[in-house]
């Protein structure tokens, strides 16, 4: 997983081992953690800047649906985790994260794959019509000399830019 090292999570939880839990995350992901221990001061963190994944006690959900709700509102692109620290330990917290953050980034890669193709598919489509109507144009018998000059370099280009577009990408 190559996260940019300027990412950071954000673990809302007001559990006593939250610093021994963080420091653990950060040993084994190598992603700092912020912690915030109540809602009002997740949603605080969540408004200053934005996180890779946002941690949340199950505990402050299940107290606070409507406040939790605002968390999830507020995590931007950050991926959402919600965790029930009394049972889960460290260890499988840094699993969970790195499966959730590992998660994200295949949907980005593919999204971003997705829109590539989608912009190739859109400008093919149109070099191939310009590629088309400069021919018919340049087919035309009472094209000027200089006129016609243009639209075979027009045709050139277009052409050119066609084969690039269909060559396959690495």
């Amino acid at each position: 997983m190559n996260l940019p090292m300027s990412q950071t999570l954000l673990m809302i939880t007001g559990i006593a081992g939250a610093e021994s839990c963080a420091s653990n995350l950060v040993r084994n992901l190598g992603i700092p953690v912020e912690i915030a221990a109540n809602r009002k001061l997740g949603l605080a963190a969540l408004r200053r800047r934005e996180y890779a994944a946002v941690i949340v006690d199950e505990s402050i959900i299940e107290s606070d649906p409507a406040g939790a709700e605002l968390l999830w509102k507020h995590s931007a692109l950050a991926v959402p985790i919600q965790i029930n620290f009394a049972l889960l330990g460290c260890a499988r917290l840094g699993r969970e994260v790195k499966a959730a953050l590992a998660r994200r980034e295949q949907e980005q890669l593919l999204a971003m794959r997705a829109a590539t193709s989608s912009l190739e598919n859109e400008l093919k489509s149109t070099v191939t019509g310009l590629l088309l109507q400069s021919e018919l144009a340049l087919a035309e018998p009472s094209v000027p000399p200089h006129l016609a000059a243009k639209l075979k370099l027009m045709v050139e280009l277009a052409g050119t830019l066609r084969r690039q577009l269909e060559q396959p990408r690495i």
